[in-house]
């Protein structure tokens, strides 16, 4: 180890309190891009994965009530990759516990196999057999919040009639990953659910037989959803269609893109506040450093140091407390991550969801935390390569502040001896 880095370890240990303060400063900003990015990506990937492997709908088509036989014209709409209709309805829970009834929605699937369109993820149990009236499959957040089990009943009150369903199942839906009732301002459980049952049951309970309510529509990669929804709208508007829709004002999907656009936002906006803090704080802290060692400075000049040798030291310095600050940084982020990952499962009802940042984020943040804090560093360091060592080695001259904005002020008869100073202080320093 040479002089310099032996200097460089001394100078670290005295000055480890406001270093580490440094890498703090650092390490937040590399943690939240880490966090943001990370997440960013990790909820986009989930959400294609998610919607993708379990066909969730591009567009929604309510009416009142509609023939079944519309469906082949639906998908003979040109863009219409796949289509189904189906029965949407509201309902009353009657709970054990509760004062007043839990609302929500029960949904028809199709009398034999699975939807073409939103099908289930299905966490324990089965779906509800062909020809059982009274079988149904709850969603998971509501099943969590009442501690409901396969082989329960819920009381259910749809269009004035009362029945006891037996849960055959639970599941997840990509049409229900944020579930949030009418009314609601945030999610809650308990008093919003959704139960799926087979179409002729649900049919003969609310007088729908051969009819349907809500057409479901995923499109081709090249349609165009603005023409879809115009033909939809054209087919369906004898029936009482009050109009179709896309993703954009679909509510679910509506709260996860919001959230993406969060996560993007604060990747943007606060780790370049972090940076540009620890960056300032580098510049103070070193122009303080090199002004206590300027006699040093022009000591090793004098003993043949050159310029890049002083520049190079204190470079290293700053770099050893960028990287300190990089690496709690990046370890803070990843676990921050996978902390937020779970609470994301939790919160919008994921079956799956792994964070996972890509390489290129942890190059973009090392890159700029690195580019950012040396940055701030530079104009002090250069300060002091350029002074010779004979000026070095003299005492600084006091610095001119006679003509700084705003002195003047301190010139008035009226200002006190002790308000003068303070006021110098301040204009001197801002």
């Amino acid at each position: 180890m040479g002089a310099l880095d032996r200097k460089l370890v001394r100078d670290l240990w005295r000055m480890k309190a406001q270093a580490l303060a440094i890498a703090f400063v650092v390490a937040g900003g590399v943690a939240v891009h880490l966090l943001a990015a990370g997440m960013l990506s990790s909820l986009q990937e989930t959400r294609r994965a998610y919607y993708e492997r379990y066909l969730f709908a591009d567009l929604w088509a309510p009416t009142v009530r509609a023939p079944s036989r519309l469906v082949d014209d639906i998908r003979a709409i040109d863009g219409v990759q796949a289509a189904a209709t189906r029965i949407r309805v509201p309902v009353l829970f009657a709970m054990e516990g509760m004062s007043a009834p839990a609302t929500g929605e029960i949904l028809s699937l199709p009398d034999v196999g699975e939807p073409a369109v939103n099908r289930l993820h299905l966490v324990r149990g089965r779906l509800p057999a062909p020809g059982r009236r009274d079988e149904a499959v709850v969603l998971q957040a509501f099943a969590d919040a009442h501690r409901l089990q396969i082989g329960d009943s819920i009381p259910a009150t749809l269009r004035g009639g009362r029945r006891r369903l037996e849960l055959v199942g639970v599941a997840l839906s990509p049409e229900h990953v944020y579930a949030i009732g009418p009314g609601q301002f945030v999610p809650d459980d308990r008093l919003f659910g959704v139960l799926w049952m087979r179409r002729s049951a649900l049919a003969q309970a609310v007088n729908q037989e051969d009819a349907f309510n809500e057409a479901v529509v995923r499109l081709s990669r090249d349609a165009s959803e603005p023409a879809v929804i115009a033909a939809l709208d054209r087919l369906l508007e004898p029936y009482g269609a009050p109009g179709a829709y896309g993703r954009a004002d679909q509510i679910s999907d509506a709260f996860v893109s919001s959230e993406i656009d969060q996560l993007a936002t604060m990747g943007r906006v606060l780790p370049p506040v972090f940076l540009l803090v620890a960056a300032f704080l580098v510049n103070v802290v070193v122009s303080r450093l090199i002004a206590v060692q300027r006699a040093s400075i022009g000591l090793l000049k004098a003993f043949g140091y050159r310029d890049r040798d002083v520049i190079g030291h204190y470079l290293k310095l700053v770099a050893a407390i960028a990287a300190t600050g990089v690496l709690i940084g990046g370890a803070a982020g990843v676990w921050l991550g996978q902390a937020m990952a779970q609470l994301y499962m939790e919160y919008y009802r994921f079956p799956f969801l792994l964070f996972q940042a890509n390489p290129s984020d942890y190059a973009i943040v090392v890159g700029a935390a690195m580019t950012t804090v040396m940055g701030g560093a530079a104009l002090a360091v250069r300060r002091a390569a350029v002074l010779s060592p004979a000026e070095a080695m003299t005492p600084a001259p006091p610095p001119d502040y006679s003509r700084a904005a705003g002195a003047w002020i301190t010139r008035l008869r009226f200002v006190d001896q002790q308000s003068r100073m303070i006021l110098r202080q301040i204009i001197r320093w801002p």
